[in-house]
């Protein structure tokens, strides 16, 4: 066994690597088709799991590889750029951080490159949902409006052609027909807004295994302050908070097969980890696509994402999603007729190119920060029980991203996100009851793990999953059910010593 070169995987240009089988050893029918056999094998050898918890892994603390923050962590660890980026990408990055940060304006206005907005809106810009390029969270307070997390709503499919075109993919949901697919709580002057959520939250004892009880918050959602009629009897409600955005660029350039070689949905391998990957239609392309973001996976590139949340966040058109009133419905009149941002010498959109494009390459490069303590024996005694609990079999650890990834600086590095990037079934507890495209209302994404012990420090809080319920991890992970219902169990088995060894490891990623 000897060191090898590994071409740009890890930090700098080189990286060294045990292999564990000759390259005549490699597999006849790699899934990979952006590798040769020898870096197949390659790629096999250093996404291995583990088998040994008394050391850190080689470069387990670059957890994005060369793109890896290395910066001491601060309030600002997820707004830094990929630190691979050359001048150039430099430059791009930050014309995006401009826009990502802009404040737009209702029409008309003097500042006519800002006009746009709403009419009905959820925020003025992508940084107020996504505060510090961070975690959203719930409102605190009756006062606290819900600027990082909003409801989506829709209704189901009732015609043959609604039902084709959710069994196509053509569409993921079926809108509310009044207040279409997610509840804004913010308009402009002179038009109603269309609500307001509300949480109610009942507390839920727990016992651990050790006699330790932990209450779990269960919230109920409803609406109040309707602004346009009631809602359909129907209506089905999903809250959302806004997920932190660093390493989308290198999550999107995971290669599909590596997603798609670790679904299981009839789990033949009788582990009870069933997973599933999305496939969804790309307008761009006009075909189906894997679905990698949002929290059931139900967009396939960081462009539609940015181009969704700049139409249904801020009510901003852009030519990927050309929506000049944004979700304004047909049986919203007064929305429809007031004006929009369009300027006709500056394109056919509120955000004509390259603004969209320019945002997007922002978000590809939010740089994932370093590890912290990867060496310390509480950090590895965590991640042996991590592994040990099964919670590998949905959050895996490691990837060797695409050596055709259409951006240089993304191309071939070892990444240590923890998510399979599947859909699971995670019981009825987390449950909406809503479905999206092929998901059900109890299936949700695996989320990546990588900056999630920095939550506090960039964004002052510790509300986790998809709803903010969960007011810290050892929460968070208690109410998995479904397909991680042993992992669960297995860590409400821990002693008092174990568990805080998992939530260390946990705090460290």
């Amino acid at each position: 066994m000897k060191p090898v070169k590994f071409g740009m995987l890890g930090v700098g240009t080189t990286l060294a690597l045990l292999l564990a089988h000759s390259v005549a050893a490699a597999p006849a029918n790699s899934h990979r088709t952006d590798l040769s056999q020898k870096d197949q094998i390659r790629v096999l050898s250093v996404t291995r799991p583990t088998n040994d918890f008394q050391n850190a892994e080689t470069f387990e603390e670059n957890s994005a590889g060369a793109a890896t923050d290395t910066a001491r962590p601060s309030s600002n660890a997820f707004s830094q750029s990929s630190a691979n980026l050359d001048f150039e990408g430099q430059r791009t990055f930050k014309l995006g951080n401009g826009l990502f940060r802009k404040i737009w304006v209702s029409s008309p206005s003097s500042t006519q490159a800002s006009d746009g907005l709403g009419p009905l809106f959820n925020a003025r810009s992508c940084q107020r949902c996504h505060l510090k390029d961070g975690r959203g969270h719930p409102p605190e307070n009756a006062s606290d409006h819900a600027t990082s997390m909003f409801l989506r709503l829709s209704v189901p499919p009732k015609t043959e052609q609604e039902k084709a075109d959710i069994a196509t993919g053509r569409k993921a949901l079926i809108p509310e027909p009044t207040y279409g697919g997610q509840l804004q709580d913010f308009a402009v002057s002179g038009l109603k807004a269309e609500g307001k959520m509300v949480i109610q939250y009942t507390e839920v004892p727990v016992e651990l295994g050790d006699g330790t009880v932990v209450s779990l918050r269960k919230p109920v959602y409803s609406v109040t302050d309707l602004g346009f009629g009631d809602l359909s009897n129907d209506v089905l409600l999903s809250p959302r908070i806004a997920p932190q955005m660093i390493g989308l660029g290198l999550l999107e350039a995971i290669h599909p097969m590596d997603i798609k070689s670790q679904a299981d949905p009839e789990d033949h391998d009788g582990d009870g980890i069933s997973g599933r990957f999305s496939e969804v239609f790309d307008p761009e392309s006009e075909e189906k696509k894997l679905g990698l973001f949002g929290w059931k996976a139900s967009t396939p590139t960081v462009l539609l994402q940015s181009a969704n949340a700049f139409a249904g966040d801020m009510g901003i058109s852009s030519p990927m999603a050309p929506r000049h009133h944004g979700d304004c419905t047909a049986n919203q009149p007064d929305c429809l007729n007031l004006p929009t941002g369009v300027q006709s010498r500056l394109g056919d959109t509120e955000a004509p190119d390259p603004v969209l494009e320019l945002v997007a390459f922002y978000a590809r490069n939010l740089a994932v920060p370093k590890r912290r303590n990867v060496n310390d024996t509480k950090a590895l005694k965590g991640k042996e029980i991590f592994y040990s609990a099964g919670c590998t079999a949905c959050h895996t650890p490691k990837y060797v991203t695409r050596r055709d990834a259409p951006q240089k600086e993304l191309r071939f590095q070892l990444i240590w996100p923890y998510t399979d990037m599947l859909l699971h079934d995670m019981g009825p507890g987390l449950s909406d009851q809503r479905p999206v495209g092929s998901s059900s209302g109890s299936e949700w994404r695996t989320a990546p793990l990588w900056g999630i012990g920095l939550t506090e420090t960039v964004n002052g809080h510790t509300f986790f999953l998809h709803d903010g319920r969960a007011r810290n991890l050892l929460e968070a992970v208690l109410w998995h059910g479904g397909e991680a219902q042993s992992s669960r169990d297995a860590v409400v088995g821990l002693d008092q010593e174990n568990r805080e060894a998992l939530l260390f490891f946990l705090n460290s990623l």
